[in-house]
């Protein structure tokens, strides 16, 4: 009961509004976060071709259809760790951002706020570092690409 005489709502397991507070902080974080997330893995990224002599020759629809049957080549055979690079950094940031929490909490005489605080803005950050890792394709796969197009005669220049 409250000094009210109303029974408690816990919010964070037990009853403070305290917790409430930092869950609605965490959430108000992690909603413009998970929006970030969520475009950059929308991106497409795409070879960009050198205008060499073959590609002046066969030209720019028949050149599209060269990069979409290599990049198909490319999902079929190289695997994607963009779920694992976002996992890992997401758990890195949220210890790294625990300790640093921690810390800071101890200073003010507020360890376990400081931890919880601390840990969610570290996973968030990490959650984001991990978006934007993955959201590109890996060395391998544009390796990969790379390699498909030299064969069918294109020069890969950079990618965008």
């Amino acid at each position: 009961m409250n000094r009210h005489g109303c029974p408690r709502t816990p919010s964070d397991g037990t009853g403070s509004k305290g917790g409430a507070r930092r869950r609605l902080h965490v959430e108000a974080l992690f909603r413009p976060l998970l929006g970030l997330v969520l475009l950059l893995g929308g991106c497409a990224w795409n070879p960009v071709l050198y205008p060499n002599a073959h590609l002046n020759e066969v030209g720019q629809e028949r050149a599209k259809r060269d990069i979409d049957d290599c990049r198909q080549r490319a999902d079929a055979y190289v695997k994607s760790d963009a779920a694992k690079t976002i996992a890992k950094d997401t758990v890195i940031g949220g210890v790294g951002g625990a300790v640093v929490g921690g810390a800071v909490g101890a200073v003010r005489g507020s360890f376990g706020s400081g931890l919880g605080t601390g840990a969610a803005g570290g996973a968030a950050a990490g959650l984001v570092t991990g978006a934007i890792k993955a959201s590109g394709p890996s060395d391998v796969y544009k390796g990969f690409v790379n390699r498909c197009l030299r064969d069918k005669g294109y020069e890969v220049i950079g990618w965008e």
